[in-house]
């Protein structure tokens, strides 16, 4: 039997988020297209090597920020998307952390000290973790149908 969906109201929250995660990612971007242009690193280049530029770590740290977040970023917004569904307010909570965790992860790499990373931005992952089980349990409703809708939904 198929599952009948309908989109809560409070699904604007996961967009939200959704787009403020957009707008951090642009931020980024900037940032390490800023650290190409201090750090002398052009394009098509996308790591400095060591022994051709002094300031090689510095300028690695802060793309890794950047690519690290972007392989990161199919499971955010899948999960974020699919386990908003079912529970909109708590993925929202959850990718809202999500999205202030990964800016503290970028600006603690992009301090040239990777450990940095994690002092805070590390809690981005038990967001993460804790999207992927509202999407496992969206998952589980649809096949043992159970109807586990948001309050204003039902």
């Amino acid at each position: 039997m198929a599952a009948a969906l309908g989109i809560p109201k409070e699904y604007g929250y996961v967009v939200l988020v959704l787009l403020s995660y957009i707008f951090l990612n642009l931020w980024m971007s900037f940032q390490v297209g800023k650290a190409r242009k201090k750090y002398k690193v052009f394009y098509p280049t996308l790591y400095a090597i060591e022994s051709e530029n002094k300031n090689a770590k510095l300028f690695n740290c802060v793309q890794r920020g950047h690519q690290n977040s972007l392989e990161m970023m199919p499971v955010f917004f899948a999960s974020l998307l699919v386990g908003g569904l079912q529970l909109p307010v708590i993925a929202a909570g959850l990718g809202a952390f999500y999205t202030v965790s990964r800016f503290f992860y970028f600006k603690g790499y992009a301090s040239g000290v990777p450990e940095n990373r994690l002092r805070i931005g590390g809690l981005n992952f038990l967001a993460l973790f804790g999207l992927i089980i509202l999407t496992a349990a969206f998952a589980m409703s649809l096949i043992l149908d159970v109807n586990m809708q948001s309050p204003s939904s039902s």
